[in-house]
């Protein structure tokens, strides 16, 4: 019980920022949360999405594909929880057609470990232990995504699109943060060719953070722990390019081939492809349907070097698979990510919900 509390309470703590002082300081690793992905069908095709994404998840993979959605509107809710259920992982996005054959979509973000206990209080002026003085806290990260396409009349009719992020994190009463950021992207097809590029974080995201030093000064100062004071933490802009190719087999089975090269430009990275200048890591997914009604996907990303008992190294990598059903109107998906335990990271399940709304003949 002891252990389990205090593992939560250095992991919620291990997620204050470190002061940024510039570029050089600049941490590689921010609002990571955004870079996990949203839909069930996304993950379950290794999140090689760029090129092809075709429905509301389009304003977090590349917000010029919300120009393929069609004339109505769409909802989609997903949830995912991680490390045994103590981090849960939501995601509700709404998009709908304007007037001028362009679309608005919103989306929300949510990651977060509720009721994280606090011990600080647990023992009384007696010094007698005292459970009644158990308090609790979550710290939680949310995204508000407000994205805007439309097809161009360039280059044969381009797609192109963009979004605003409002970030907000926050450490129960220990910290928070506000932040703010920009996303482009472009799409193109020709025939079954599709290619899309998206810039993440194009001008920098901005966090300010604020502590309340009152909150942390005790337990800081007897810990030999710097009270940390207001930071700025910024993520750098990122670029992803992705391609695919569709197939129309006969008996109504068609086949989709994707491919993404995530490229981060600052310095060297645990990734595939790495130079001091970028470091690219790539992609990958593949998508069988049947009368576009059911849907089979496999996916592999997260191609790293890792070293072993004796020394050695070996390549390891994230396997992911999944399925969808779509009924009419309802799209009901499902991801399992690194099912054959081969990386790092835990397998999740995935469940996403779809719901298009057409408009009525005559209306």
């Amino acid at each position: 019980m002891a252990i389990r509390l205090s593992l939560l309470i250095l992991l919620c703590f291990g997620m204050l920022p470190r002061p940024v002082c510039g570029q050089g300081n600049t941490p590689k690793y921010s609002n990571e949360f955004l870079t996990l992905g949203v839909g069930a069908r996304a993950f379950g095709m290794g999140g090689s999405m760029a090129a092809h994404t075709n429905d509301v998840t389009a304003g977090y993979w590349n917000p010029a594909g919300l120009t393929n959605t069609g004339p109505g509107s769409q909802l989609m809710l997903m949830h995912a929880s991680y490390f045994a259920g103590i981090a849960n992982y939501d995601y509700g996005a709404f998009s709908t057609a304007l007037p001028d054959s362009s679309r608005l979509a919103i989306s929300v973000i949510r990651l977060a470990i509720d009721d994280i206990p606090d011990t600080r209080f647990l023992f009384d002026a007696s010094g007698a232990l005292s459970y009644n003085n158990l308090r609790y806290f979550s710290a939680a990260d949310y995204a508000f995504l407000l994205s805007y396409a439309r097809r161009l009349p360039v280059l044969g009719g381009v797609q192109a699109g963009g979004n605003v992020k409002i970030i907000y994190r926050s450490v129960g009463s220990f910290s928070r943060a506000w932040g703010f950021g920009m996303d482009f992207g472009l799409q193109k097809t020709w025939g079954h060719w599709r290619i899309g590029l998206n810039g993440r974080d194009v001008f920098g995201t901005f966090n300010a953070w604020s502590h309340n030093p009152d909150e942390l000064r005790t337990i800081f100062t007897s810990t030999g722990n710097v009270i940390p004071v207001n930071t700025l933490e910024i993520t750098l802009p990122r670029l992803i390019s992705g391609g695919s190719y569709e197939w129309k087999l006969p008996a109504n089975f068609s086949l989709l081939a994707s491919l993404d090269l995530l490229t981060t430009f600052d310095g060297k990275r645990n990734t595939l492809i790495r130079t001091n200048f970028a470091s690219f890591d790539p992609y990958a997914g593949l998508e069988a349907g049947y009368k576009d009604l059911v849907f089979l996907r496999f996916g592999a990303s997260q191609f790293q070097q890792v070293s072993g008992l004796r020394g050695e190294t070996h390549w390891i990598y994230q396997p992911a698979g999944g399925i969808g059903f779509r009924l009419k109107e309802l799209t009901i998906d499902y991801a399992m990510t690194d099912f054959s335990n081969n990386a790092a990271a835990l397998y999740s399940h995935i469940f996403s919900i779809k719901v298009d709304f057409y408009e009525k003949a005559g209306k």
